[in-house]
C-alpha cells in the first residue's frame, strides 16, 4: 500500500479537525473564489512563496528579519523588489 503524500496528509487532517469549516462556507456562499486573480489558491501559494523566500534569504543572510545586531554583518537586506514566479497554478 503506498503511503498518503505528507501535503495530502495535512490537507486530510485540517479538513477533519474542522479548521478548514468557517472557510468551506465561505467558499460555499460564494464569498470566496478558489482560482483565478484574486482567488483563494493562488493567494495561499502566494503567501507560501513569500515566507520561504523569506526564510532562504534569512539563512543566506544568517540574520533574521528587524535584528538589531544586523549592522554587524556585511550583506544586509535593503527592502523588497517585486517577483514574477511562474507555477503549476499560475
Amino acid at each position: 500500500m503506498r503511503a498518503e503524500a505528507p501535503g495530502s496528509k495535512a490537507a486530510a487532517d485540517l479538513v477533519a479537525s474542522g479548521a478548514l469549516d468557517g472557510l468551506f462556507a465561505r467558499i460555499d456562499a460564494g464569498e470566496i473564489d478558489l482560482a483565478g486573480d484574486g482567488g483563494f489558491i493562488p493567494g495561499l501559494i502566494k503567501a507560501a512563496l513569500e515566507r520561504g523566500t523569506q526564510v532562504e534569504l534569512t539563512d543566506h543572510l544568517g540574520y533574521e528579519k528587524g535584528d538589531p545586531h544586523a549592522s554587524a554583518f556585511p550583506n544586509s537586506r535593503n527592502g523588497t523588489t517585486p517577483k514574477t514566479v511562474a507555477t503549476q497554478v499560475g
